[in-house]
């Protein structure tokens, strides 16, 4: 069984920076492709960003690209998302998901799910 925790939301203003981080359980997360989704009140869940199990391949929707990084630790069992130049529009719930071998940028593809962790960016 594969457990995501994510930590590191919390309230920024415009322009700020936040780290968020994704603990995984289990020892084979160096198989898992990882991503980051986020959702805000009344929307769709929506694809942030997503790195491949070696990390050699990181895909970011066009929102975040260019302000968002993405990057991974195997050692630690974790992944990360860097989040510079913040706007209001980022606020919403991140989540971090998991799944075998290859990234994607669907949310169903994805077979693991954190609880998410809130990002408020006031303006």
């Amino acid at each position: 069984q594969v457990q995501l925790v994510e930590s590191g939301g919390g309230l920024v203003q415009a322009g700020g920076s936040l780290r968020l981080s994704c603990a995984v359980s289990g020892r084979t997360f160096s198989m898992y492709a990882m991503g980051w989704f986020r959702q805000a009140p009344g929307k769709e869940r929506e694809f942030v960003a997503a790195i491949s199990p070696s990390g050699g391949i990181i895909k970011y929707a066009d929102s975040v690209k260019g302000r968002f990084t993405i990057s991974r630790d195997n050692a630690k069992n974790s992944v990360y998302l860097q989040m510079n130049s913040l706007k209001p529009e980022d606020t919403a719930v991140y989540y971090c998901a998991a799944r075998k071998y290859s990234s994607s940028l669907f949310a169903y593809e994805y077979d693991y799910w954190g609880q998410g962790t809130q990002v408020t960016v006031s303006s």
